[in-house]
């Protein structure tokens, strides 16, 4: 019992881990929406997107056949990774455009207001995050045989993912640096998850660590705009 519940825990930090990205693109899509509809488009999209990463695991048997080519040296897997990379990177650079030029705008004028582009949201979560659960899911079947240790980790780092996507999500849209900046580290993943559809594997350290990196600059320039705004209006008050 002991080892289930260190391998539930192992598998749990996984999940946690690799489903940074999936926070990512929830924040991103659903940011298109109005905003009382943001949280319900959160919930369904990762409850919808649960249900399939379950019924993916229920297959778990069949997972193995997913590396046998079929055509030519290409999988299921592969072709799975090839076309959800190509869709986050159009997707990314889609949304870097209409951010950089204020078309966001006319866009929600048009658009947002009709059942279309909710149900267009929700289709669009759950479809990444079947591409993102491909190597966790893979992953988890190699470590253990268990089902119930594999579902209860997914549900356990959905229940995180649920709490935390709203305040990650607000903060993203909140700051259009931030925002861009999380559209770059998309675009990366995107060209990442590509390449390992072609067998040509990126160092995910390549990608993080800079990333990571600028982040880190990003939110000191924030602090420092906020404290010479505080300082200006202190010295304000003080004339």
């Amino acid at each position: 019992m002991a080892d289930s519940l260190a391998l539930l825990l192992l598998l749990f930090g996984l999940e946690i881990v690799l489903n940074v990205d999936n926070i990512l693109v929830i924040s991103i899509f659903v940011g298109k929406l109005p905003e009382h509809q943001r949280k319900k488009a959160r919930i369904i999209g990762l409850l919808f997107a649960l249900v399939a990463r379950i019924i993916f695991i229920a297959v778990i048997v069949k997972l193995a056949n997913l590396r046998e080519p079929i055509i030519y040296q290409f999988s299921i897997r592969d072709m799975i990774l090839l076309s959800g990379g190509l869709f986050l990177l159009w997707k990314a650079v889609t949304e870097i455009h209409n951010t950089v030029e204020l078309k966001e705008d006319d866009i929600t004028k048009d658009k947002y207001k009709s059942s279309t582009r909710f149900v267009s949201v929700i289709s669009q979560i759950v479809m990444l995050d079947i591409v993102f659960s491909i190597d966790s899911v893979i992953t988890a079947v190699g470590l253990t045989s268990l089902i119930w240790v594999i579902m209860s980790a997914v549900i356990l780092s959905f229940i995180v993912i649920l709490w935390f996507s709203t305040p990650i999500g607000d903060f993203i849209l909140k700051h259009t640096s931030i925002k861009i900046l999380a559209l770059a580290f998309l675009v990366t993943v995107g060209v990442t998850i590509f390449m390992e559809g072609l067998h040509k594997s990126l160092p995910k350290e390549y990608i993080y660590l800079p990333m990571g990196f600028a982040l880190i600059i990003e939110l000191l320039q924030m602090r420092h705009d906020r404290n010479k705004k505080k300082k200006f209006e202190h010295a304000t008050e003080q004339e």
